[in-house]
C-alpha cells in the first residue's frame, strides 16, 4: 500500500465530536431507566439526591410538546448517563458555554442543587 497525503492527513473534525454529532437518542423511558440504573453506583446520599431531581426533571418535562426541547432534554439526559457511566463527572467542569445559554430561573436551580449536593458532602464527612 503505498502512502498518500489523503492516507497521512488527518481529519479536520475530531473524531470524538464526530461521535457525539451522531449520537443516538434513546427513547425516553429507557433513558430514565438507564440514569437511574447509573445512580445505583453512586453514594447513598448522592443516589437520593440525584434520584429526586431526575424525577423532578421528568415530571416537569412530561408534557412539553416543542420538538426542540424534547430533542435537547434527551440529549443532555444522555449525555448525563455516559459521564456518569464513564466516571469522567467527578473531576468535570461545568462548561461556561453552557451556563451562558442558561435562564436566570435554571441558574438559580442549579444554585440550589449545588447547595443541596455540598449539604449532603457536610452530612457525608461529619
Amino acid at each position: 500500500m503505498r502512502l498518500t497525503a489523503r492516507l497521512l492527513s488527518t481529519p479536520v473534525t475530531p473524531q470524538n465530536l464526530l461521535s457525539k454529532n451522531t449520537l443516538a437518542l434513546l427513547p425516553p423511558i429507557p433513558l430514565y431507566r438507564r440514569i437511574l440504573r447509573a445512580h445505583r453506583r453512586l453514594p447513598t446520599e448522592q443516589r437520593a439526591l440525584g434520584d429526586h431531581y431526575v424525577r423532578d426533571e421528568w415530571r416537569k418535562h412530561k408534557d412539553v410538546e416543542n420538538p426542540v426541547h424534547i430533542i435537547a432534554f434527551l440529549t443532555e439526559w444522555q449525555l448525563y448517563a455516559q459521564h456518569l457511566e464513564g466516571d469522567t463527572w467527578k473531576d468535570a467542569k461545568l462548561d461556561m458555554s453552557k451556563l451562558d445559554k442558561m435562564s436566570d430561573d435554571q441558574i438559580g436551580q442549579l444554585y440550589e442543587l449545588m447547595k443541596k449536593a455540598k449539604n449532603a458532602d457536610d452530612d457525608e464527612s461529619s
